[in-house]
């Protein structure tokens, strides 16, 4: 590991508003604010919006700023990416902003039943050929409901139009209530402030001049969920690493 890494991973193990918990030390002691964010860290009764596998944590940090009265956790378990907005927030001294470094799959552990208002996926892997490891696949969503309140939000931005089409494809299926959606958001005159906010991977997307999707729909309680049997035409490109985007985005300038 790089001495940048190690530095990072330091930097993380200070700051008061990044949570760090083993899957033994769960098994073991289990997490003592779940169910109890907002009194015993928040210190507010404000909702909690989560963003999953936040990443660098774009989102988190953007929308915190936009939306003070409403607290934000990001989630991800690649800490040394986690790093960059975890020390953005605490340079800029946001109090609604906080860090968990943990796999998805794991948030039940960490979250009560009606404990978060809002869910944000941010360009994940369509994970093509795995459904139980797509973040909407009905395998998330029943794990989603066990923290969310009633009706609610989920919201998924991504390039993937696999991704997408299987989310829309998920949502007909068990009748989500839709609020909406567009396969080409920056040309469906949506365009706000929160959907502005631009992640690195986003960047790199639209430097290649892909179509940006996004779809937010009510995750109602369902006695059975029901996964989408249809064919969809799978992506046909790779991410490719921070030289080429800069590189990419240097001649789109």
């Amino acid at each position: 590991m790089g001495k940048n890494k190690l530095a990072k991973f330091a930097n993380m193990e200070e700051y008061p508003h990044v949570f760090q918990y083993p899957f033994a030390v769960l098994q073991e002691k289990g997490f003592e604010m779940k169910g109890k964010w907002n009194e015993l860290f928040f210190k507010n009764n404000n909702p909690i919006v989560l963003e999953l596998g936040c990443g660098k944590g774009e989102y988190t940090v953007g929308l915190a700023k936009l939306f003070p009265e409403k607290n934000f956790i990001g989630i991800d378990i690649k800490g040394a990416r986690m790093w960059t907005g975890a020390k953005q927030s605490f340079d800029e001294k946001l109090l609604n902003v906080a860090f968990l470094r943990t796999h998805i799959e794991l948030i039940t552990h960490f979250f009560d039943k009606n404990e978060v208002s809002e869910i944000w996926i941010t360009f994940p892997d369509p994970q093509m050929n795995k459904v139980n490891k797509r973040m909407t696949s009905t395998r998330f969503m029943k794990l989603y409901r066990q923290i969310l309140t009633d009706n609610g939000i989920i919201h998924l931005k991504t390039d993937s139009n696999f991704m997408y089409t299987y989310t829309c494809e998920m949502v007909k299926e068990n009748s989500l209530p839709v609020l909406f959606k567009s396969d080409d958001l920056y040309h469906s005159g949506l365009v706000d402030e929160i959907l502005k906010i631009q992640t690195f991977y986003e960047q790199q997307w639209l430097a290649r001049g892909l179509n940006i999707k996004y779809i937010k729909f009510e995750c109602s309680e369902r006695d059975n969920w029901i996964e989408p049997e249809v064919e969809i035409e799978k992506d046909d490109y790779r991410s490719f690493g921070r030289s080429n985007v800069l590189n990419q985005s240097t001649k789109n300038g």
